[in-house]
């Protein structure tokens, strides 16, 4: 039991306990969001990890722990396109779609040739290239209807 003479109460009582854990919450989900700008980053130079997703998990980790990161991310020269474009559902153009189809498709074809696969890896790696090249095609294609 804690005495209330004891000279370190303060640093024990529930108002700093509380203020503890959000700041270490803020903290995690900063780092988070960092190591999810970076992934997307990478992602927009490599046909295979995809951009969009980290970086909506970056603004949602940003705007619950720093508002001064979110507005960065947001309005970012070359990440901020993304997602501006994603979140005002604008179609993305039909030349960038076929740019990243054909990266990814190259960086299939580059694994297939170069890598010692098995049987299944080969088959979930062109189902996975199916399902993206689906994904990218459908992009912006549809809008939503807006309320009167």
């Amino acid at each position: 039991m804690r005495s209330k003479y004891c000279i370190f109460a303060p640093l024990f009582n529930k108002k700093n306990e509380l203020q503890t854990s959000v700041a270490m919450k803020k903290s995690i989900f900063i780092i988070l969001g960092i190591v999810c700008v970076a992934l997307g980053a990478v992602g927009v130079v490599t046909p295979v990890l995809p951009t969009t997703p980290f970086l909506l998990l970056a603004v949602f980790l940003f705007s619950r722990s720093s508002p001064a990161l979110n507005h960065y991310l947001l309005h970012n020269k070359i990440l901020g396109k993304y997602l501006s474009n994603y979140f005002e559902n604008k179609p993305v153009p039909l030349s960038q779609k076929i740019i990243s189809i054909a990266f990814l498709w190259t960086g299939l074809c580059a694994t297939f040739y170069f890598a010692t696969l098995s049987n299944t890896v080969i088959v979930l790696l062109l189902l996975v290239g199916l399902c993206v090249s689906l994904h990218i095609t459908l992009l912006g294609k549809y809008r939503k209807s807006k309320k009167p």
